[in-house]
């Protein structure tokens, strides 16, 4: 196993030292409501090829090891427990068989699925494992909460077109779903997975020193990917809908976490759907793998309007990953918290983009205040307050920092090749960082005899230090050694280039070096 550098260790040494690890809340929720575990693994159609295989996370467990930040180490912990939970009697969970939560409420004649997980395959393996322990139930609607694939690409592993064009199955969505799931991952398709395969590190070995996670759940399946046309809409205009006779209350949140989104409200059960605008960690407002940048105002407004509507009734809140949050008090704080967070980012930013700060600065400088940097589900396993603070400023002004220098830069193999050229070409490069590197560990003496005044003295260079020391007599003596050089006054026995090395080595110090301004 690859060595944690002293520099990680150090880090992550400190995450230890700054993090609430006493708060076990979590712990005990994503443990709560356990029916089932679920299967080790899960099989394309026809069982020639795994797409999905749980115990390939099984080395995450007890203390983090030196090779990873320890908040992580404990967001994936919770993210590898799983199998099928209960969130209340009537509700319940898949949690652990994809990247997303797969949710299930109970209907009057049957089930309601909410976010089909990505592929059909982890799907139908999630709905088997619902029949076989709670009940065996036909399909009577599937929700997408929203537009990212993760949360219908696998629809057709629990019901088909044939059932829906039959009335027996709805499928409910939020306005501009079919579009916006088509432009997102066709339109920009390629470029997006491939950037994500880099941005999720899915290539890399499921190990402490490779992959141990994504901050909202373990990695995607890699089955049979799909995509059903909804049959109900929920939009401005449309606030509530009965689905197999359970009373589902809707509020549209479009540009949150997706462009088409919705949450909504059981009140059978007090409980609140967060989809993905509220989760146990903060999001992306820019995702590294390329999206339309989100609005930060929009998602902690529509939080907020969360609150104002459902948030003194609500009991629990569930989302399309993570675990569920239990007890009006923990599901206050949290929809709190995470309102304030988006907010803080964003009117932060706003405030010093008004101060003429460029969107670098900013990210450097921002940080949550304490209450929130120690909120859990506030961390950066998804999302940083950095690159989240960048998307604020690109939603804003764009990629342009107001220099003119930086309107038409030059693209980075042009850049390049001019830089090497203004330092003198590629050889002349290599030969000063040469030099560079071996100024680091130079050593050389060089003793001084100054006959004209009868002083000898030594100078040591050791470890980039320079100490000097007189060998005879008592006072040292003020030379300008570099301009006896210049007139050839200065006799040099020896490695006259190891001198010469050492004096080059020496800094200038001008006096009027700026005060106030840097």
């Amino acid at each position: 196993m690859t060595e944690a550098t002293e520099a990680s260790r150090r880090a992550n040494g400190a995450v230890l030292g700054a993090s609430p690890f006493d708060d076990v809340t979590d712990l005990e929720d994503g443990e709560r409501g356990f029916i089932a575990p679920r299967p080790d693994t899960v099989q394309v159609h026809g069982g020639d090829r795994s797409v999905w295989d749980t115990r390939a996370f099984d080395f995450i467990t007890g203390d983090a090891p030196p090779t990873v930040n320890p908040s992580l180490w404990r967001q994936e912990g919770l993210n590898r427990t799983g199998g099928l939970v209960e969130v209340t009697d009537g509700v319940d969970q898949v949690r652990n068989l994809d990247l997303a939560t797969m949710s299930i409420i109970r209907g009057e004649t049957g089930w309601i699925i909410v976010d089909p997980l990505t592929t059909a395959e982890t799907a139908a393996a999630g709905l088997a494992l619902l029949q076989d322990h709670v009940e065996q139930r036909r399909v009577t609607a599937v929700i997408f909460t929203h537009s990212h694939a993760d949360h219908f690409g696998g629809v057709r592993g629990v019901t088909s077109q044939q059932d829906i064009d039959a009335g027996h199955v709805r499928i409910v969505a939020p306005e501009g779903f079919t579009s916006e799931a088509l432009s997102e991952n066709l339109m920009a398709g390629t470029a997006m997975n491939r950037r994500a395969t880099y941005m999720d590190g899915t290539l890399l070995p499921l190990s402490p020193t490779g992959m141990v996670g994504s901050g909202l759940g373990k990695t995607n399946s890699s089955g049979t990917f799909g995509l059903l046309e909804p049959t109900d809409l929920v939009g401005h205009e449309v606030d509530s809908l009965v689905l197999d006779g359970v009373e589902v209350d809707t509020l549209y949140t479009p540009d949150t976490e997706a462009p088409a989104e919705f949450v909504f409200f059981l009140p059978a059960w007090r409980a609140l759907c967060t989809a993905e605008v509220v989760t146990h960690t903060l999001h992306n407002l820019y995702t590294p793998r390329g999206a339309q940048v989100r609005d930060a105002l929009a998602w902690s407004k529509a939080i907020d309007a969360m609150l104002a509507r459902w948030g003194a009734e609500t009991e629990l809140t569930f989302a399309s990953h993570h675990w569920p949050t239990w007890g009006h008090e923990a599901s206050w704080q949290r929809l709190v918290a995470q309102r304030d967070g988006y907010r803080y980012l964003h009117d932060q930013t706003l405030r010093r983009i008004n101060h003429g700060e460029t969107m670098l600065e900013i990210a450097e400088e921002v940080e949550f205040p304490p209450a929130l940097a120690a909120t859990w589900s506030l961390r950066g396993y998804y999302g940083s307050v950095n690159h989240t603070i960048k998307g604020i400023y690109q939603r804003y002004l764009g990629f342009f920092d107001g220099n003119p220098a930086n309107l038409h830069p030059h693209p980075p193999v042009e850049a390049a090749r001019r830089y090497v050229d203004d330092m003198g070409g590629a050889e002349a490069i290599l030969e000063r960082t040469r030099a560079d590197h071996e100024v680091a560990d130079l050593r050389t003496t060089v003793a001084l005899d100054l006959p004209d005044v009868d002083e000898q003295y030594v100078l040591e260079l050791s470890h980039g230090v320079l100490h000097h020391r007189a060998s005879g007599g008592e006072h040292p003596a003020e030379v300008d050694v570099t301009a006896l050089l210049a007139e050839d006054d200065l006799a040099i026995e020896g490695d006259a280039a190891a001198f010469r090395t050492m004096l080059e080595m020496l800094d200038d110090f001008g006096l009027w070096f700026d005060i106030v301004t840097p």
